[in-house]
């Protein structure tokens, strides 16, 4: 074998080696990029869902607080609304002027309600005319009552016993107030509900 042959079988054996080993060097290159390409596609991925969920996370935040808000406002508008009915009762009550049967019906009502006791009767300044004449037309409830006097009221009477112990208030105001917890839920429904 001369050296010719040896060279070229030596070059040949090298190249071949040496194509090896690129071979190899470019198939694990290859796998590291496929790797890191796949790594980042997951991160990707990964990135792409954590900002849609709190993307999604935000969005029913902000209709939920939108909701609360509307609710409040239409429970708001609501209760104003009511308020508006009951300051609008009290301001017809302010005007109006008892009848002399309404009255009397109210005062007799208050008086009884001290046990036949002698006592005193609190009306708004608008009714002390009317509640003295009608005391002198009722010899049973002036001989029980020992004065008249004025009270900062709508309207009606509040009956007191000679000590100022006990006090029976028969005022349009009590009365609008106990009246109001069973009308207002009426009221609300025929306002609210068929809307």
């Amino acid at each position: 074998m001369g050296m010719e042959k040896i060279k070229d079988a030596i070059i040949s054996k090298v190249e071949s080696e040496a194509r090896e080993i690129t071979d190899e060097a470019t198939k694990k290159a290859q796998e590291e990029i496929e790797k890191a390409r796949s790594q980042r596609q997951a991160r990707f991925e990964e990135e792409k869902g954590r900002i849609v969920a709190e993307v999604k996370d935000e969005a029913a935040r902000t209709l939920a607080q939108a909701s609360i808000k509307a609710r409040q406002q239409l429970s708001s508008t609501r209760a104003d609304i009511i308020a508006g009915i009951v300051d609008g009762a009290r301001s017809e009550l302010s005007k109006l002027s008892a009848e002399d049967k309404h009255l009397l019906k109210l005062i007799k009502e208050a008086s009884d309600g001290l046990g036949g006791a002698s006592g005193r009767l609190y009306v708004a300044s608008k009714d002390v005319d009317a509640v003295k004449k009608l005391l002198e037309g009722n010899k049973d409830l002036a001989d029980r009552i020992i004065e008249v006097k004025e009270t900062d009221c709508l309207g009606g009477v509040i009956a007191e016993d000679k000590e100022g112990k006990l006090r029976i208030d028969n005022t349009y105001e009590t009365r609008l107030e106990m009246l109001l917890p069973r009308i207002l839920p009426e009221i609300s429904k025929k306002l609210f509900e068929s809307s």
